[in-house]
């Protein structure tokens, strides 16, 4: 088992990352990484250049995805683990949830046209081929353009959902999340599932449920959870017997975070290694 820090939530440009596979497996080999997880929003295309990448570096690329889903008017993220990355079910489910990203992606900024000098020709130039284009690459655009000085300052004020420009989009329930990455052999993790209160929603019930289904961990160690939320989830964990991981949530220069702020443990590592059977991870 890796015995260095182990990040298990990174992105790269196949989702809203702004570095491509390969340049974010060389920044966690400079970061002194034993491990990483590749876990783009529903997409599995970096999988194969991150594991060309790794190779003969000692990396462990341990391939995953943060899978969207809704519970009532909050969008839910769960990290899928390990599983099959063919599995029917997967592919039509994040194919549809893409869609649903790109059309909705498309009514915002029809929206956002109206009072802003912005075209979708700006957002696309902000993407590359495969990308699950979404909400960050009109954040870019907008920051090209110098409507804002950044992507976080785009969510903060014309992207966020009071701004009226908001839209939603077509995304499975958590539980239906974690049962398909389950029946792909995978293993569901809830994704900074107290980001400043906006999950508390999903009370304990709400996630013994999930642990009933499947759900092998929570994502405690995360810049975004409150430390309020985080006692929170201590306690749920332990209650339905739950694991605790703890990532960064790296976006290259997309977000302050930062690969290795927070990381897991070798064993909790080595019992989610254990628990999957769709795939296994890539020893560099």
């Amino acid at each position: 088992m890796p015995d260095g820090p182990i990040d298990l939530h990174t992105h790269s440009s196949v989702s809203d990352g702004t570095e491509t596979p390969t340049q974010l497996i060389r920044a966690a080999v400079a970061a002194g990484l034993s491990a990483v997880a590749i876990t783009d929003h529903d997409s599995t295309a970096g999988w194969q250049e991150a594991f060309t990448a790794a190779a003969g570096t000692g990396l462990t690329v341990i391939p995953g995805m943060e899978l969207s889903t809704n519970y009532g008017p909050a969008s839910v993220h769960v990290l899928a683990y390990l599983f099959d990355p063919n599995n029917g079910e997967v592919v039509a489910e994040t194919a549809r949830i893409r869609d649903g990203r790109l059309h909705r992606a498309e009514r915002i900024v029809e929206r956002i046209a109206a009072d802003y000098d912005l075209t979708w020709d700006d957002v696309l130039a902000e993407s590359s081929d495969g990308t699950t284009l979404g909400r960050p690459h009109i954040a870019d655009a907008l920051v090209r353009k110098g409507f804002v000085p950044n992507r976080s300052a785009a969510f903060e004020s014309i992207l966020h959902w009071r701004s009226g420009y908001y839209e939603k989009y077509y995304a499975p329930s958590p539980l239906d999340g974690v049962r398909v990455i389950v029946a792909a052999g995978g293993v569901p993790v809830l994704a900074h599932p107290a980001t400043h209160g906006r999950y508390r929603t999903m009370d304990d019930a709400v996630i013994g449920t999930l642990a009933d289904a499947g759900l092998f961990g929570l994502e405690v160690g995360h810049r975004d959870n409150s430390e309020d939320g985080k006692r929170w989830l201590i306690k749920v964990a332990k209650k339905f017997g739950l694991e605790l991981t703890g990532s960064s949530d790296y976006h290259g220069e997309g977000k302050p975070n930062r690969l290795a702020e927070n990381s897991t443990s070798p064993e909790v590592l080595e019992k989610l290694i254990a628990r999957a059977t769709g795939s296994t991870p890539f020893a560099g």
